[in-house]
C-alpha cells in the first residue's frame, strides 16, 4: 500500500470521525430518545441487528428481527424521526442569539493626477484590513418560535408513532410469511401422505384385479386418483420452495438460502373466551394505536403552524450590536499625502421590526394553515375509524379460524377412520372401489382443510395482535393470544 492510499484512508477516518461526533454533539436536547438503529425499540438486547448464521431450524423471533432489521420502509421510518429530531433543534434555535462575524483583507493602490497642479496629485498604496463582529438575538415576536417549537414538537411525535406502525407493520409481514412457509410445508407432508396413501390403495386394486376378484376399473380408477396426489405433491413442494424464498428475501438474505422452519402445530390453541370485549378493545385502539397517534401528533403540528404563520406577520424585537475595526489610511484633504490609521466602531441597542404590508400573502398563508389543520383533523376521524374497522375485522376473523381449526381438528378425525373402515373393507372384499376413493378423497381434503385452518389461525391471532398495536419480541416466544387475556 503506497502513501497515497494510506492517506486517503486516514483522511477518510477522520471525516468518519468528526461525522459521528458531530451526530452525537447535541446542546439543545432534540436528538434524546431517537433510536439507535431502525427497530431498536422492537428489538431487545444491547447490540441489536447484528446476526450470525441462520440457526436452523428458524424461529419466529430470529426471522422478524432480521425483517425489522433490514427492511427498507422500517429505515426510512427510522431516518425520519432523525430527521424531525433536527427539526426540533432548528426550531429551538431560534431563541439563541445569532453571532456572525467577517473578515476583510484587500491591497488598496489608488492614484490621482490633477492637471496643471502637481502639488494637488497623490499616490497611495496600503494593505487594508478590516473586522467585525455582529450579534442579533430576537428577545419578543408573538410567540412565533414557542408555536415553531410545538410544530417541531409535534412532527417529531407523530414521526415516532409512524415509526411504531411501520415497525408493527413489518413484524406481521415476517411473521405472516414465516406462517405461510409452515403451511405450505406443512402441506407439502400431507400431500407426501396422501401420495403414500394412493399408492397403497393402487397396489391393492391391482392385487384384486390380478386374482380376478375385481375389474380392471378399479385398477384404472385407482392408478388416476394416485397420479392426481402426484401431481398435488409436485406443486405442494414448488409452493413449499417458494414461501421459504420469499421469507428469507423478507429477512434480506438471498432467496435460495437454505430455511429450515418448524412444522405448525395447534399445541397452544386458545379457547373460544376472551378477556377483553371488541368494543373495548376498540374503545382502547381509537386513543392509542400509532397511528392515531401519529395523525394526532400531525394535526396539532398543524394547529401550532397556524399560530407560528400568524406570529411571523406581527411585530418582533430583537437586540442588536456591533463593533468593527479597521486600518484604513486617513489624510485630510485633497493632496495631502495619507497616513496610518486605526477605525472602530462599536453600537448595541434594541430594533423593532413591523410589517407593514406584504401584499396580502400572510393572510393567505395563515388560510393554507387553517385549512390544513381542518385536514388533518379529518385524517384523526378517518384513522380512527379505520383503526377500530381493522380490529373488529381481525377480531371476527381470529375468532372464525379458531373454531375452523376445531372444527377440522374432527373432521380429520372422522375421515380418517372412515378411510380405515373402507380400506379394511376393500382389502377383505366386501368393500368396493368406490367406497373405498370417496373416503380416500374426504380424507385427503380434510388433511388440507386442517394445515390452511391452522395457518389462518396463526395468520388471524397475529394479525389481531397487530391490529392492536401489541406485537413485540416478547410475546413472539409466548402465546401472542395471552395480550387478549
Amino acid at each position: 500500500m503506497n502513501d497515497r492510499h494510506v492517506t486517503r484512508l486516514a483522511v477518510t477516518g477522520v471525516a468518519l470521525a468528526i461525522a459521528g461526533n458531530a451526530w452525537a454533539f447535541d446542546p439543545l436536547l432534540a436528538q434524546r430518545g431517537v433510536p439507535a438503529n431502525p427497530s431498536v425499540s422492537m428489538i431487545p438486547g444491547e447490540r441489536p441487528c447484528e446476526f450470525g448464521a441462520v440457526e436452523q431450524p428458524l424461529s419466529l423471533r430470529e426471522a422478524v428481527e432480521r425483517g425489522l432489521c433490514h427492511n427498507r420502509k422500517t429505515r426510512e421510518a427510522w431516518a425520519n424521526v432523525k430527521a424531525q429530531a433536527a427539526a426540533v433543534g432548528v426550531a429551538r434555535a431560534a431563541f439563541l442569539p445569532t453571532v456572525s462575524g467577517n473578515w476583510q483583507g484587500v491591497r488598496d493602490d489608488s492614484a490621482t493626477d490633477v492637471n496643471g497642479h502637481p502639488q494637488l496629485s497623490s499616490n497611495t498604496a496600503a494593505t487594508v484590513r478590516s473586522e467585525s463582529l455582529s450579534l442579533n438575538w430576537v428577545l419578543f415576536d408573538f410567540g412565533g418560535r414557542a408555536a415553531a417549537v410545538r410544530n417541531a414538537s409535534n412532527l417529531l411525535a407523530a414521526a415516532r408513532a409512524t415509526q411504531d406502525a411501520t415497525l408493527q407493520e413489518e413484524f406481521a409481514t415476517v411473521a405472516k410469511e414465516y406462517y405461510t412457509a409452515q403451511a405450505t410445508q406443512a402441506a407439502r407432508e400431507a400431500a407426501t401422505e396422501v401420495e403414500r396413501m394412493t399408492l397403497d390403495s393402487q397396489v391393492a386394486a391391482q392385487a384384486r384385479v390380478d386374482r380376478g376378484v375385481a375389474p380392471i376399473t378399479d385398477a384404472l380408477q385407482a392408478q388416476t386418483q394416485h397420479d392426481e396426489a402426484v401431481f398435488n405433491l409436485t406443486k405442494a413442494e414448488g409452493d413449499a420452495q417458494t414461501a421459504l424464498g420469499t421469507l428469507a428475501s423478507d429477512m434480506g438474505l438471498d432467496p435460495d438460502e437454505p430455511l429450515i422452519v418448524p412444522a405448525a402445530t395447534a399445541s397452544s390453541l386458545p379457547d373460544q373466551t376472551y378477556g377483553e370485549s371488541v368494543a373495548k378493545l376498540i374503545d382502547e385502539i381509537k386513543r392509542a394505536h400509532p397511528a392515531v397517534l401519529a395523525a394526532q401528533a400531525q394535526f396539532e403540528a398543524a394547529q401550532a403552524k397556524v399560530v407560528q404563520t400568524r406570529a411571523e406577520g406581527l411585530p418582533n424585537v430583537s437586540l442588536v450590536a456591533k463593533y468593527s475595526r479597521n486600518n484604513q489610511p486617513a489624510s485630510l484633504g485633497l493632496g495631502i499625502p495619507t497616513f496610518p490609521a486605526n477605525g472602530r466602531d462599536a453600537y448595541i441597542g434594541v430594533q423593532v421590526t413591523i410589517p407593514l404590508f406584504e401584499g396580502f400573502g400572510r393572510h393567505y398563508q395563515i388560510r393554507q394553515a387553517e385549512a390544513e389543520a381542518e385536514r388533518q383533523h379529518d385524517v384523526v376521524d378517518g384513522t380512527q375509524q379505520q383503526v377500530a374497522l381493522d380490529v373488529w375485522t381481525s377480531y371476527q376473523a381470529l375468532r372464525t379460524a379458531t373454531q375452523n381449526v376445531m372444527h377440522g381438528e374432527t373432521l380429520l378425525s372422522i375421515a380418517r377412520r372412515s378411510f380405515n373402515a373402507a380400506e379394511h373393507r376393500y382389502r377383505a372384499g366386501v368393500g368396493n372401489i368406490l367406497e373405498l376413493l370417496n373416503t380416500q378423497t374426504a380424507l385427503a381434503t380434510a388433511k388440507q382443510r386442517r394445515v390452511q385452518a391452522l395457518a389462518d389461525w396463526h395468520n388471524a391471532k397475529l394479525q389481531l395482535a397487530s391490529k392492536l398495536g401489541r406485537l413485540n419480541m416478547v410475546n413472539v416466544s409466548e402465546n401472542l393470544m395471552s395480550e387478549l387475556k
